[in-house]
Protein backbone atom coordinates (compact mmCIF):
# COMPACT_ATOMS: atom_id res chain seq x y z
CA UNK A 1 0.00 0.00 0.00
CA UNK A 2 1.77 3.00 -0.85
CA UNK A 3 0.82 6.28 1.63
CA UNK A 4 0.11 9.59 0.69
CA UNK A 5 2.77 11.80 2.05
CA UNK A 6 0.98 14.64 1.30
CA UNK A 7 -2.16 13.33 4.28
CA UNK A 8 0.81 12.82 6.65
CA UNK A 9 2.45 16.61 5.78
CA UNK A 10 -0.91 17.95 6.59
CA UNK A 11 -1.18 16.40 9.56
CA UNK A 12 2.50 16.85 10.87
CA UNK A 13 1.24 20.83 10.29
CA UNK A 14 -1.61 20.54 11.81
CA UNK A 15 -0.02 19.22 15.06
CA UNK A 16 2.93 21.69 14.78
CA UNK A 17 0.01 24.75 14.64
CA UNK A 18 -1.35 23.24 18.21
CA UNK A 19 2.36 22.79 19.60
CA UNK A 20 2.93 26.77 18.30
CA UNK A 21 0.09 27.71 19.94
CA UNK A 22 0.57 26.68 22.99
CA UNK A 23 4.53 27.94 22.84
CA UNK A 24 3.73 30.80 22.26
CA UNK A 25 1.33 31.78 25.55
CA UNK A 26 4.22 30.28 27.67
CA UNK A 27 2.13 29.19 30.14
CA UNK A 28 2.63 25.00 30.54
CA UNK A 29 3.74 22.91 33.22
CA UNK A 30 6.37 20.83 32.58
CA UNK A 31 5.57 17.22 34.18
CA UNK A 32 8.68 14.56 34.49
CA UNK A 33 8.01 10.83 32.86
CA UNK A 34 8.93 7.67 34.01
CA UNK A 35 12.28 7.86 32.21
CA UNK A 36 13.21 10.98 33.41
CA UNK A 37 11.99 13.13 30.21
CA UNK A 38 10.12 16.05 30.38
CA UNK A 39 6.64 16.15 29.55
CA UNK A 40 3.93 19.17 28.41
CA UNK A 41 0.70 19.83 27.30
CA UNK A 42 1.87 20.14 23.67
CA UNK A 43 3.23 16.43 23.36
CA UNK A 44 -0.22 15.58 24.67
CA UNK A 45 -1.97 17.81 22.07
CA UNK A 46 -0.03 16.90 19.29
CA UNK A 47 -0.02 13.68 20.04
CA UNK A 48 -3.66 13.26 20.12
CA UNK A 49 -3.72 15.46 16.55
CA UNK A 50 -1.46 12.49 14.93
CA UNK A 51 -3.21 9.12 16.35
CA UNK A 52 -6.76 10.97 15.11
CA UNK A 53 -5.31 11.91 11.66
CA UNK A 54 -3.46 8.65 10.97
CA UNK A 55 -7.16 6.80 12.14
CA UNK A 56 -8.71 8.60 9.64
CA UNK A 57 -6.76 8.08 6.65
CA UNK A 58 -4.91 4.59 7.34
CA UNK A 59 -7.14 2.75 9.87
CA UNK A 60 -5.26 -0.55 9.11
CA UNK A 61 -1.85 0.82 9.89
CA UNK A 62 -1.10 0.51 13.52
CA UNK A 63 1.21 3.60 15.26
CA UNK A 64 3.90 3.15 17.93
CA UNK A 65 3.88 6.93 19.66
CA UNK A 66 6.10 8.35 22.33
CA UNK A 67 2.96 9.52 24.35
CA UNK A 68 1.45 5.53 23.78
CA UNK A 69 4.52 3.45 23.99
CA UNK A 70 3.09 0.62 25.94
CA UNK A 71 2.68 -1.99 23.37
CA UNK A 72 3.79 -5.13 24.15
CA UNK A 73 6.42 -6.89 21.79
CA UNK A 74 4.20 -9.82 21.82
CA UNK A 75 1.84 -7.97 19.80
CA UNK A 76 4.38 -5.49 17.61
CA UNK A 77 6.63 -8.00 16.36
CA UNK A 78 3.92 -9.15 14.11
CA UNK A 79 4.06 -5.73 11.98
CA UNK A 80 5.91 -5.59 9.08
CA UNK A 81 4.45 -1.90 8.41
CA UNK A 82 3.46 0.63 10.92
CA UNK A 83 3.59 4.23 11.58
CA UNK A 84 6.48 5.34 14.33
CA UNK A 85 5.72 9.00 15.78
CA UNK A 86 6.77 11.20 17.85
CA UNK A 87 4.76 14.16 18.49
CA UNK A 88 7.38 17.07 19.97
CA UNK A 89 10.74 15.90 19.60
CA UNK A 90 12.85 18.16 21.11
CA UNK A 91 10.74 18.60 24.17
CA UNK A 92 14.12 20.49 26.27
CA UNK A 93 14.44 22.62 22.80
CA UNK A 94 10.47 24.01 23.45
CA UNK A 95 11.07 24.53 27.27
CA UNK A 96 14.51 26.29 26.50
CA UNK A 97 11.92 28.34 24.02
CA UNK A 98 14.40 28.28 20.74
CA UNK A 99 12.54 27.00 18.54
CA UNK A 100 14.34 24.13 17.54
CA UNK A 101 11.67 20.96 18.40
CA UNK A 102 10.01 19.45 15.62
CA UNK A 103 6.81 17.00 14.78
CA UNK A 104 8.01 13.82 12.98
CA UNK A 105 6.16 10.79 11.79
CA UNK A 106 7.81 8.35 10.11
CA UNK A 107 6.78 4.93 7.72
CA UNK A 108 8.52 1.76 9.00
CA UNK A 109 8.14 -1.33 6.81
CA UNK A 110 10.14 -4.62 7.60
CA UNK A 111 12.27 -2.62 10.20
CA UNK A 112 13.63 0.02 8.59
CA UNK A 113 11.93 3.40 7.61
CA UNK A 114 10.86 3.99 4.19
CA UNK A 115 9.53 7.41 4.70
CA UNK A 116 9.76 10.52 7.41
CA UNK A 117 7.94 13.62 7.81
CA UNK A 118 9.77 16.07 9.59
CA UNK A 119 8.00 19.40 10.49
CA UNK A 120 9.82 22.51 12.32
CA UNK A 121 6.94 24.93 13.60
CA UNK A 122 8.53 28.04 14.30
CA UNK A 123 10.35 28.16 10.60
CA UNK A 124 7.54 26.63 9.33
CA UNK A 125 9.65 24.15 7.53
CA UNK A 126 8.67 20.68 6.49
CA UNK A 127 11.33 18.35 5.24
CA UNK A 128 9.86 15.33 4.01
CA UNK A 129 11.29 11.86 1.75
CA UNK A 130 9.58 8.58 0.50
CA UNK A 131 11.02 5.75 -1.54
CA UNK A 132 9.37 7.09 -4.71
CA UNK A 133 9.88 10.61 -4.26
CA UNK A 134 13.20 11.00 -3.03
CA UNK A 135 13.70 14.08 -0.20
CA UNK A 136 12.68 17.32 -0.16
CA UNK A 137 12.21 20.25 2.15
CA UNK A 138 9.51 23.08 1.85
CA UNK A 139 9.84 26.25 3.93
CA UNK A 140 6.00 28.82 3.92
CA UNK A 141 6.09 30.77 0.15
CA UNK A 142 8.57 28.87 -0.98
CA UNK A 143 8.66 26.08 -3.30
CA UNK A 144 9.61 22.92 -2.72
CA UNK A 145 13.51 21.85 -3.15
CA UNK A 146 15.01 18.52 -3.94
CA UNK A 147 17.91 18.21 -1.51
CA UNK A 148 20.98 15.50 -1.40
CA UNK A 149 23.87 15.00 1.05
CA UNK A 150 27.01 16.76 0.47
CA UNK A 151 30.20 14.33 -1.40
CA UNK A 152 32.67 16.94 -1.27
CA UNK A 153 34.69 16.37 1.72
CA UNK A 154 37.93 17.82 0.28
CA UNK A 155 37.82 20.73 1.96
CA UNK A 156 37.18 19.24 5.22
CA UNK A 157 33.75 17.99 7.15
CA UNK A 158 31.01 19.79 9.01
CA UNK A 159 29.63 18.12 12.20
CA UNK A 160 26.51 18.89 13.64
CA UNK A 161 26.31 18.51 17.30
CA UNK A 162 23.48 18.00 19.86
CA UNK A 163 22.09 21.29 21.33
CA UNK A 164 21.02 19.57 24.42
CA UNK A 165 22.90 15.94 24.59
CA UNK A 166 26.23 16.40 23.65
CA UNK A 167 28.57 14.21 25.19
CA UNK A 168 32.32 12.97 25.76
CA UNK A 169 32.39 10.55 22.99
CA UNK A 170 31.73 13.10 20.47
CA UNK A 171 35.08 14.57 20.52
CA UNK A 172 36.75 10.81 20.11
CA UNK A 173 34.38 9.96 17.22
CA UNK A 174 35.21 13.38 15.58
CA UNK A 175 38.85 12.47 15.84
CA UNK A 176 39.16 9.92 13.08
CA UNK A 177 37.81 12.69 10.73
CA UNK A 178 38.67 16.00 9.08
CA UNK A 179 36.39 18.08 10.98
CA UNK A 180 36.93 21.52 10.15
CA UNK A 181 33.31 23.29 11.70
CA UNK A 182 30.58 22.62 13.38
CA UNK A 183 26.87 23.61 13.91
CA UNK A 184 24.92 22.58 17.10
CA UNK A 185 20.91 21.79 16.62
CA UNK A 186 18.45 20.74 18.43
CA UNK A 187 15.78 17.64 17.77
CA UNK A 188 15.81 15.65 14.78
CA UNK A 189 16.70 18.50 12.36
CA UNK A 190 20.19 17.16 12.95
CA UNK A 191 19.54 14.59 10.69
CA UNK A 192 18.24 17.26 8.04
CA UNK A 193 21.57 19.01 8.26
CA UNK A 194 22.91 16.36 6.51
CA UNK A 195 20.56 15.46 4.42
CA UNK A 196 20.10 19.12 2.87
CA UNK A 197 24.46 19.55 2.46
CA UNK A 198 24.47 22.07 5.88
CA UNK A 199 26.41 19.12 7.59
CA UNK A 200 28.58 15.63 6.83
CA UNK A 201 28.10 13.54 10.15
CA UNK A 202 26.47 13.47 13.39
CA UNK A 203 27.25 11.30 16.28
CA UNK A 204 25.24 10.34 19.40
CA UNK A 205 26.34 7.92 21.80
CA UNK A 206 22.91 7.92 23.23
CA UNK A 207 20.15 7.42 24.72
CA UNK A 208 17.44 7.78 22.12
CA UNK A 209 14.46 6.20 21.50
CA UNK A 210 13.01 4.12 17.87
CA UNK A 211 10.96 7.69 17.32
CA UNK A 212 13.33 10.21 17.93
CA UNK A 213 15.27 8.65 14.77
CA UNK A 214 12.86 7.03 12.56
CA UNK A 215 12.11 10.04 10.24
CA UNK A 216 15.25 11.60 10.26
CA UNK A 217 16.56 8.38 9.30
CA UNK A 218 14.34 8.36 6.55
CA UNK A 219 14.62 11.57 5.15
CA UNK A 220 18.30 11.18 5.44
CA UNK A 221 18.59 8.14 3.98
CA UNK A 222 16.47 9.02 0.77
CA UNK A 223 18.51 11.72 0.52
CA UNK A 224 21.98 9.81 -0.05
CA UNK A 225 22.90 9.20 3.76
CA UNK A 226 23.05 6.83 6.35
CA UNK A 227 22.20 6.03 9.61
CA UNK A 228 24.79 3.72 11.22
CA UNK A 229 25.03 1.62 14.33
CA UNK A 230 28.85 0.06 14.16
CA UNK A 231 28.55 -0.79 10.28
CA UNK A 232 24.65 -2.08 10.11
CA UNK A 233 21.79 0.19 9.20
CA UNK A 234 19.93 1.65 12.43
CA UNK A 235 16.78 -1.02 12.52
CA UNK A 236 13.14 -0.56 14.19
CA UNK A 237 10.36 -2.67 16.30
CA UNK A 238 13.07 -3.81 18.46
CA UNK A 239 12.18 -5.74 21.69
CA UNK A 240 13.80 -2.32 23.27
CA UNK A 241 12.65 0.33 21.80
CA UNK A 242 15.57 1.95 22.96
CA UNK A 243 18.10 2.76 20.38
CA UNK A 244 22.24 1.97 20.22
CA UNK A 245 24.43 4.45 19.47
CA UNK A 246 24.48 5.39 16.31
CA UNK A 247 26.40 7.76 14.12
CA UNK A 248 24.82 9.60 10.96
CA UNK A 249 27.19 9.87 7.81
CA UNK A 250 26.42 12.08 4.25
CA UNK A 251 28.02 8.76 2.83
CA UNK A 252 28.78 4.98 3.95
CA UNK A 253 32.17 5.32 2.41
CA UNK A 254 33.03 7.63 5.85
CA UNK A 255 32.14 4.84 7.74
CA UNK A 256 34.96 2.44 6.24
CA UNK A 257 31.56 0.79 4.50
CA UNK A 258 31.07 0.45 0.51
CA UNK A 259 28.33 2.31 -0.93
Amino acid sequence: MQIDIRKIIEIAEIAGQAISRIYRTGDFEVETKSDNSPLTIADKAANEIIIKGLAVHYPEIPVISEEGRDIPYEQRKKWDTFFLVDPLDGTKEFIKRNGEFTVNIALIRNRFPVMGVIFAPESDTVYYADEFDGAWKKTKGAEAVHIRVNRNFRDGMIAVRSRSHSGEGEKDSYSHFNIVDSIVKGSSLKFCMIAEAAADIYYRSGPTMEWDTAAGQAVLEIAGGCVLAGTKRLIYNKKSLLNPGFTCYAARTLAGVSE
